[in-house]
């Protein structure tokens, strides 16, 4: 008889570990403290172009990159809820790098042409400039296109500003000099290597006010009136919303205007 009363606690013993192992169990698994974190969304993370040399838009301060298009691409990456990875380079590796799979967008003062959106995919406008003719400060020669017959143009590669130095050229009988940057290209018209050179508006305006040692004035009209867009692979239609959909928000909640406003004093057209 005892031994039949030990086999029956015994079993009652086990049956009881048996439960409390279950609940132990079951809790750790049905949304207690231990959430796996496979199931936490990720936030995504896309690695964008920019042309570290185009102030007031992209340019280095105090080690930092600063500028319309960096404040704005900052701002649309907060209020779509992704981030962004910014990588700077020379104006004219940034859209093969997109269309090679290297960068999966891009803002660089990126003007909207048809010949780019063979290629990429190319957002709403965000910002309206055009091209103006730059001289040295002293220059009385030139004073619009006709002006170019047997001038030198130095221009930056890649930028729709070396397409229309390239029409110019041709139609006028002037001379090209292509370089990097544009730093570069505005010093060989202040050291009278190149008589003129050309530049979207509000970028060369900015540098004028700026920096007192310019040596650089406009003339003449703007010679067209292109319009900024941001740039992403042809396939990512993700992207290319979240660009549009949080430029909209900005526009209508004011931000885009205090971030223009914080390099130019203006907002854009």
């Amino acid at each position: 008889m005892k031994k039949i009363v030990l086999l029956l606690m015994g079993a009652v013993i086990a049956l009881t570990l048996s439960a409390c192992g279950n609940e132990k169990s079951t809790a750790s698994t049905s949304g207690g403290t231990a959430e796996p974190a496979a199931n936490k969304e990720e936030v995504k993370k896309y690695t964008f172009g920019t042309d570290a040399t185009y102030p007031p838009f992209e340019f280095e301060k105090d080690g930092k990159y600063i500028g319309i298009d960096i404040d704005l691409i900052n701002a649309i990456a907060e209020v779509e809820g992704f981030e962004v990875e910014l990588k700077p380079m020379d104006f004219k590796a940034i859209i093969p790098a997109i269309t090679a799979g290297q960068l999966d967008g891009a803002i660089a003062g990126i003007s909207i042409t048809e010949e780019r959106k063979q290629v990429v995919s190319l957002s709403d406008p965000y910002y309206e400039a055009g091209l103006s003719l730059i001289v040295r400060s002293d220059n009385t020669t030139i004073n619009s296109p006709e002006d170019l017959a047997g001038k030198t143009i130095a221009i930056k590669k890649g930028t729709s500003g070396a397409k229309m130095a390239e029409e110019l050229a041709k139609k006028y009988g002037a001379d090209i000099k292509y370089f990097d940057d544009s730093p570069t290209m505005y010093q060989e018209v202040v050291n009278k290597n190149a008589d003129v050179t050309l530049e979207d508006f509000p970028v060369i305006s900015y540098k004028i006010a700026v920096d007192p040692n310019a040596n650089l004035k406009v003339v003449g009209d703007r010679l067209n009136g292109d319009f900024y867009g941001m740039a992403v692979g042809k396939d990512n239609e993700e992207l290319l919303k979240k660009l549009n959909d949080g430029l909209k928000k900005l526009q209508e909640n004011g931000k885009y205007d205090e971030i223009v406003k914080t390099y130019i004093g203006t907002t854009a057209k």
